[in-house]
């Protein structure tokens, strides 16, 4: 596998690159306090009551430190819930008006145990056990080989494979375990075949677009699901999959088609490695079975009636009682991941408990603005931030603010529209590296360019918009999901 992106680097280029982190850093940390601060200094004017006062402080804060990214996300996220204890709880230390009713301090600690949390814990652990024993790279080499060797046939299985195991599995690890696979195949090709780059690119493409197709595909998904839940609505995961599972079939065929015209191969056959045997150790059957049993439990939710993040919650319990993932598989969990979600959970609640959600909807005219251009407003702007900043820090943003707005009397939109809206714009934002953990990932190995991931990026989330925004609700209304 070639290794990570080397380019030689001056000393004088790495003191550039230290100063532009420094002022970064310094600028969004800058930024974060002195928000903060004069938000709390003007305090409950403009129809502001003093907790929304406070919780606007802290939503300010996190905008900056989320988009400038001075300090690592996770750690932003876990601030939020600290702030919030401190300033607007039943524990704050700032005293709060007798009118308002705070929230517990257990409750917003509760938020790093949200159901939504339990549900991608269990794909997390799923993903790595899949990889500590083989079986996504396995069963990825299995489910290609009816593929043949044909180019464009092997390409589209590719894309396929990579969608659907993005489904079940971290979209994150998936792509990691698919570049393992195609890296050698490319290998293997002339350096003039640009069909090396169709199949680098199909991969993070397909993860991405794959990962809108279930909840625990991507963290927006968790994020916005999270936010559905707190106001009462609950979202299962079939449902979420007759939503988003259409779209993503058709951004694979579109993604297919502009990969194969844009990089036609140069040979009329192409040899790929498959996996080698499945591990049938004892640990490795226990695994099996579980993720077998798990994704059945997912799939037919709305059969036996157990909610999803119990269903997932069940395998990590197995696979760490049978010790098929120890305690030191559990440390190398991606745990940032989940207080990344958890610190969102909470600026949502937070928004909503204070009542600072009724108070930026009312900023605004809103029902004078047709549902679909609005509609329209929040896809774009969560494409554009989710594309030069993290997509979990962009919903942990917008979707607080977008499903109060729909679940207010100001406009016609549904809020489980608003909800899928902000998410799949979130995931559909893949045109730099830094877009999406798949476009990192990919763009680690050395093997494409910034250049030919932004266009393949912009063209597909581009269609992913249209499809989200204007193609498919009346089809949801149709058929009754909305």
């Amino acid at each position: 596998m070639p290794t990570a992106r080397t380019t030689p680097r001056t000393s004088s280029q790495g003191g550039d690159a230290t100063a532009r982190w420094r002022n970064r850093t310094t600028l969004g940390i800058g930024a974060a306090l002195v928000w903060f601060l004069a938000v709390l200094m003007i305090g409950d004017i403009g129809g502001l009551t003093v907790p929304s006062s406070r919780m606007l402080a802290i939503f300010g804060a996190a905008v900056a430190l989320w988009v400038s990214e001075a300090i690592p996300l996770s750690a932003t996220s876990i601030m939020v819930i600290l702030a919030q204890i401190l300033m607007i709880s039943d524990e704050a230390l700032l005293t709060l008006p007798a009118s308002f009713d705070p929230p517990t301090y257990e409750s917003i600690y509760a938020t790093l145990a949200s159901p939504i949390l339990m549900l991608f814990l269990g794909g997390f652990v799923l993903a790595d056990a899949a990889a500590k024993y083989g079986l996504d790279r396995n069963l990825a080499g299995v489910l290609l080989r009816p593929f043949g060797t044909r180019p464009a046939a092997l390409l589209g299985g590719l894309m396929l494979i990579t969608a659907l195991l993005s489904m079940f599995v971290s979209n994150t690890a998936t792509t990691a375990a698919m570049m393992a696979v195609v890296l050698p195949v490319t290998a293997g090709l002339d350096s003039g075949d640009r069909f090396r780059i169709a199949l680098l690119l199909a991969v993070p493409v397909a993860a991405n677009v794959g990962g809108l197709g279930t909840p625990v595909g991507s963290p927006p998904n968790a994020i916005a699901l999270g936010r559905l839940d707190d106001q009462g609505l609950q979202v299962d995961f079939i449902t979420w999959m007759a939503l988003a599972v259409p779209i993503s079939l058709l951004l694979l065929a579109a993604a297919w088609w502009l990969l194969v015209r844009r990089y036609p191969p140069s040979t009329a056959a192409v040899s790929i490695r498959l996996g080698g045997a499945f591990d049938r150790s004892r640990p490795a059957l226990i695994l099996y079975v579980a993720f077998g049993l798990t994704v059945v439990g997912w799939m037919t939710e709305p059969i036996h009636g157990v909610r999803s993040s119990i269903v997932g919650f069940a395998p990590v319990v197995v696979l760490l009682a049978t010790r098929v993932f120890t305690v030191d598989d559990l440390r190398r969990l991606n745990w940032h991941i989940l207080w990344l979600v958890g610190g969102g959970i909470a600026l949502g609640n937070g928004v909503s408990s204070t009542g600072l959600d009724e108070w930026l909807v009312d900023r605004f005219d809103w029902g004078s603005m047709p549902p679909l251009w609005l509609m329209v407003a929040m896809a774009v702007l969560a494409l554009a931030l989710s594309t030069v900043i993290s997509n979990s820090a962009t919903a942990n943003l917008l979707a607080p603010v977008g499903i109060s707005l729909a679940l207010s009397t100001a406009v016609d939109l549904d809020p489980l529209l608003a909800g899928v809206l902000i998410a799949m714009a979130c995931s559909l934002a893949m045109a730099l590296p830094v877009s999406t953990p798949p476009n990192a990932v990919a763009y680690a190995s050395g093997a494409i360019e910034s250049k030919d991931m932004a266009v393949v990026g912009l063209l597909v989330g581009g269609l992913g918009l249209v499809l989200v925004v204007f193609v498919m609700p009346p089809i949801w209304r149709a058929v009754g999901l909305l």
